[in-house]
């Protein structure tokens, strides 16, 4: 009888057994179901709103990758992702958020030099993009206007929004500034100049060498000198490329003429030229004097119509002592940040792609109706290229 027990007993859990994977199998079978059954529904929203916006998430992420490999050229040097997407550079469309750089620069390096024999730039005929075309005027009447705008006061193109958007005198403060550090004749002997390399102790940031340029830069206008900056250890790599290596000007227009730059360096060498003070360098100042020196009185106490932002206790206070440094800093930054060079229009255009660019690829490929890129045949069938 033991046997037949036994032989019961496992019949009755293999029976158990059955059931339960029988049970385990239906359960499986359920949420798979359901599973397929969700996915499904996502599939048909995804593709109900792809059919909404008329984008499609892939053309989107290949338009924006296309973006970005282009400027990675422009920065980096060249890539492999064309091969390997199979897209024709020339078919991508172009970026509205993108700054042409190359042209951007040639524009500013024009708004940058004095005219033939005339003080200023061709700020007076500023017209964009249009200035790189011939007036249509008579030469003879567009130079009587553009005399009558520089006895009036000509204002430098880097200076955007009306006055009340800007600090107090900013428009007449940063065309002055320019003046000063533009001299017509860099080799007139009555011309002195400061050479000051930007600071670089331990600890110092950008904002410290900002804070101490611009107290170099009073200086050198309450002196009468021309400023020239020397080593900046933030452009010492290898992305500065050949003379602008360790130098602002790889990241901003100089501050000064090259002219007047290869006169100071050559008035570096020369022992009488420093004896005499016609050059001085930042030894020859106290800490004191470069971070917390006299304001330039040129153009007397503007900031003291400044409106007030500082609050102290839950109020504005509408003067204090350092208003007078706030607004220089706020004119010598502008001054020293008043062009971007092609370089960093190029990391600008970096960042504003990997901001904004799958924003505006979306709205590109709207607006193409989302028919691209096209799949051509060229040649041979077995190749297919994107454009």
């Amino acid at each position: 009888m033991e046997p037949l027990n036994q032989k019961s007993l496992e019949r009755v859990l293999s029976q158990k057994a059955l059931q339960i994977a029988l049970g385990l199998s239906i359960q499986l079978q359920a949420q798979t179901a359901n599973f397929k059954r969700k996915e499904i529904s996502r599939e048909r929203w995804v593709g109900s709103r792809r059919s909404e916006n008329g984008v499609d998430d892939e053309k989107v992420s290949l338009l924006f990758s296309a973006w970005s490999a282009l400027l990675s050229e422009s920065v980096d040097g060249e890539i492999a992702f064309w091969e390997s997407a199979g897209l024709s550079k020339s078919a991508v469309p172009n970026a509205p958020h993108l700054e042409r750089c190359e042209l951007s620069e040639q524009i500013n390096e024009r708004l940058d030099k004095h005219s033939k024999n005339e003080r200023l730039p061709p700020w007076t005929t500023w017209k964009g993009l249009l200035n790189t075309h011939p007036a249509s005027m008579p030469a003879e009447q567009l130079s009587y206007f553009r005399h009558q705008a520089i006895s009036e006061g000509a204002y430098p193109p880097w200076i955007t929004g009306s006055d009340e958007e800007n600090y107090p005198l900013t428009r007449k403060v940063q065309r002055d500034i320019w003046l000063h550090q533009h001299p017509e004749n860099c080799r007139d002997p009555n011309i002195r100049f400061l050479v000051a390399e930007w600071e670089r102790l331990p600890g110092f940031g950008i904002g410290a060498q900002l804070a101490g340029m611009c107290g170099l830069l009073a200086i050198a206008v309450n002196e009468k000198r021309v400023l020239v900056t020397s080593y900046y250890n933030r452009a010492d790599h290898d992305g500065c490329k050949g003379s602008l290596r360790s130098s602002w000007s790889c990241y901003f227009f100089p501050e000064t003429s090259q002219e007047c730059r290869d006169h100071a360096f050559e008035l570096m060498g020369n022992k009488e030229a420093l004896e005499r003070g016609i050059v001085t360098t930042k030894d020859n100042y106290t800490s004191k004097e470069i971070w917390t020196g006299r304001t330039p009185r040129v153009w007397g106490e503007p900031w003291r119509f400044l409106q007030p932002t500082t609050e102290i206790n839950g109020s504005l206070v509408a003067s204090h002592r350092k208003m007078d440094r706030r607004w220089w800093r706020a004119q010598a930054i502008r001054y020293l940040m008043r062009f971007q060079t092609q370089y960093m229009c190029g990391l600008m255009n970096v960042a504003r792609n990997a901001a904004f660019g799958k924003e505006v690829a979306k709205m590109v490929l709207t607006s193409l109706n989302n028919e691209w890129p096209k799949v051509l045949l060229i040649f041979n069938p077995l190749c297919i290229y994107l454009l």
